[in-house]
């Protein structure tokens, strides 16, 4: 298969989008161990083939360091890391303290660098590639995240500089990621009925699916994408049609 003998970590890989970048690495043939603060509630496995889980708090960098030493002493080499741990609640900056919105900085800016600076050494070795789980929130505004929008913004720059400098050995990518459907979508957007009306939104005419962007991961990592690095590609349906055309009196037409 494409990706046969090759080794992946994919951080937050042990459920929604993390596991379906996961899977698809497993499809693809890799050796794929997926990291998070809490196992699985079951194994992330496809067609026959099972992910190694380690337990990791990311945000603890002596941890972190260790754990990569480990990968690469236990499989030999090192490929590919998919930054995709993250996340955060919905919080109006008024409604946090300071401190409340940098750990929201700190897990989806912060915990990604110190990922990828510990992978590094590993990387290099094998001509490797990080792969940024990004966001749209991160290229407009985001109210109840801007917390999360900023560090993701931050995070897209960061790739781009690695990028620069980590070349010619290793390559870094962002995957820019629209609104996906996951076992949690209905925190986001409602009941089936809620998660169809925003599904409407999307030119494509649907939320993506974790395969989604797994395929595109695996696409960034893999030969075909040998001289793309410090690109930003958009995993978004097409993206968001702008709220004036629909409040517009003119130019109804479709």
């Amino acid at each position: 298969m494409e990706l046969d003998g090759r080794v992946v970590v994919v951080t937050g890989g042990t459920r929604g989008v993390g596991a379906g970048i996961a899977r698809s690495f497993l499809e693809a043939g890799a050796e794929v161990v997926v990291c998070a603060r809490r196992p699985p509630l079951e194994p992330v496995a496809v067609q026959g083939r099972t992910a190694s889980y380690a337990a990791l708090d990311l945000r603890d960098p002596a941890a972190v360091r260790e754990f990569f030493e480990g990968v690469g002493l236990r499989h030999g080499r090192l490929d590919c890391l998919v930054n995709n741990a993250g996340g955060t609640p919905y919080r109006l900056l008024g409604e946090g303290e300071a401190e409340r919105h940098a750990r929201v900085v700190e897990l989806n800016l912060v915990a990604p660098m110190t990922a990828a600076l510990a992978a590094y050494p590993h990387l290099r070795e094998a001509h490797g590639s990080v792969v940024m789980i990004g966001s749209v929130s991160g290229t407009r505004p985001s109210p109840g995240t801007a917390a999360y929008g900023a560090a993701k913004a931050g995070l897209e720059n960061l790739a781009r500089s690695m990028a620069v400098e980590w070349a010619p050995e290793v390559r870094v990518n962002s995957l820019v990621l629209g609104m996906v459907r996951t076992e949690l979508a209905h925190l986001h957007y409602g009941d089936e009925a809620g998660v169809a009306a925003v599904g409407a939104t999307v030119p494509l005419g649907r939320l993506a699916e974790p395969a989604d962007v797994g395929a595109a991961a695996v696409f960034l990592a893999s030969g075909r994408a040998g001289y793309v690095s410090g690109a930003s590609l958009l995993v978004h349906g097409g993206g968001e049609r702008p709220a004036f055309l629909d409040a517009a009196t003119v130019n109804k037409g479709s």
